[in-house]
């Protein structure tokens, strides 16, 4: 009895592990396919007349975009005098200590670069979910629910994904001018794979809800 229950026992083990040797190739195969989708989103330029522009936030300081935002703002506008769309949502709320909102240093900015107040609306959240969960109600009031999605490449595929969870009707058109750029995109593009990877799984409000948590 005892021999049996060795080899039962060493059995059972060889077939844990190997079940756990299967899982964890799945993982890492179902992320290197979303990271390999993640990468061709980023490479997506498709602007077409639409209702809107969304500007994802990104850092300012004291009411001065970072140069990330910048380039992300310089391609609303781009857009916006192209005639793309003749709103410009933009989107970010506040770090401990800002004065600004991201939101409200970007409108300030395409305001400065000639846009009309009129056309730019605001939006605030603390991550890119809660940027499009309250964009969205104010956008689709309005009746604008095709919107050119603006931000950084890496960035394109997860916030048209939450924009359609929004009920927003997305089109890529990711900043041309981003300095995050080359070797440097390497682990944003890995963090984006991740991202978009555990929220087709868990949703995204639920995974903002984890990062806000944890934060």
């Amino acid at each position: 009895m005892g021999l049996i229950a060795t080899l039962t026992g060493f059995r059972l083990l060889r077939f844990l592990v190997r079940a756990m040797v299967l899982v964890i190739a799945v993982l890492v195969v179902y992320l290197v396919v979303t990271g390999v989708q993640v990468w061709l989103t980023s490479r997506q330029y498709l602007p077409r007349p639409s209702d809107a522009i969304v500007v994802m936030g990104s850092a300012q300081y004291n009411g001065i975009p970072s140069p990330d935002l910048a380039a992300r703002l310089d391609e609303a506008e781009l857009l916006w005098k192209q005639r793309w769309a003749r709103t410009i949502m933009v989107t970010g709320y506040t770090q401990p200590g800002d004065l600004f909102t991201e939101a409200e240093a970007s409108a300030r900015y395409l305001e400065d670069a000639g846009i009309p107040a009129s056309d730019i609306l605001e939006a605030g959240g603390i991550d890119s979910w809660e940027n499009l969960s309250g964009a969205a109600p104010e956008l689709l009031a309005r009746g604008d629910k095709t919107v050119l999605m603006v931000t950084d490449p890496f960035h394109e595929d997860r916030s048209m994904a939450i924009a359609t969870t929004v009920g927003l009707i997305p089109t890529p058109t990711p900043t041309q001018t981003s300095p995050i750029r080359g070797t440097a995109t390497v682990p944003y593009f890995a963090k984006e794979a991740l991202a978009v990877g555990l929220g087709r799984i868990v949703g995204y409000q639920q995974l903002s809800s984890w990062s806000t948590s944890i934060g």
